[in-house]
C-alpha cells in the first residue's frame, strides 16, 4: 500500500530504494537521447513483467500502478517522442503504442495475463533491435 517508502517498511529496504532512485535518476540526467529512449523501453518491459506478478499474486492496486506507468510511458514517452513528419515507419510505430495503449488498459480492467504476454511479444523486436543501435554505436565510438 504504501510502497517503499512506508514508515513501516525496513531502514534497509527505504535505503535501498533511495538508492536505487538516485542512480536512476543520475542515469536519466547524463543518458544521451538514444539511452533515454532504452530506458523507457526497458521500464514499458519491466513494469509489463512486474504486472503479471502482481495479477499472479492477487495484488491489484500494484498491477493497476505498473499497468498504468506502462501506458504513461508508451504514451508520453515513446510516443510523444515520434517524429512523425519523417516518415511511415514513425506513423506505424504512433499506431502501435496506441494499440498497447488501449490492450494494456484492456488487460488491466480484466487482469489478463494473455493480453500483456501479447503486448510483450509486439514490443520484444522493437526493444531488441533499438537495443542493438546502441550497442553498434557504441562500439563505433570506441573504434
Amino acid at each position: 500500500m504504501y510502497g517503499n517508502s512506508s514508515p513501516f517498511a525496513s531502514r534497509t529496504h527505504r535505503a535501498s530504494a533511495m538508492y536505487s532512485k538516485v542512480g536512476l535518476e543520475t542515469d536519466v540526467l547524463n543518458a544521451s537521447p538514444h539511452r533515454l529512449v532504452t530506458l523507457l523501453f526497458d521500464g514499458v518491459h519491466d513494469g509489463m513483467t512486474q504486472a503479471i506478478g502482481h495479477i499472479q499474486a492477487g495484488n491489484h492496486e500494484m498491477k493497476n500502478r505498473s499497468l498504468g506507468r506502462c501506458v504513461r510511458i508508451l504514451d508520453e514517452g515513446l510516443k510523444a517522442a515520434l517524429n512523425l513528419e519523417s516518415g511511415t515507419l514513425a506513423r506505424d510505430l504512433r499506431d502501435l503504442y496506441a494499440y498497447l495503449c488501449m490492450r494494456l488498459t484492456h488487460a488491466n480492467l480484466h487482469s489478463d495475463i494473455a493480453t500483456i504476454q501479447e503486448c510483450q511479444r509486439l514490443l520484444q523486436p522493437i526493444r531488441e533491435a533499438w537495443h542493438a543501435i546502441g550497442e553498434r554505436g557504441d562500439t563505433k565510438r570506441v573504434a
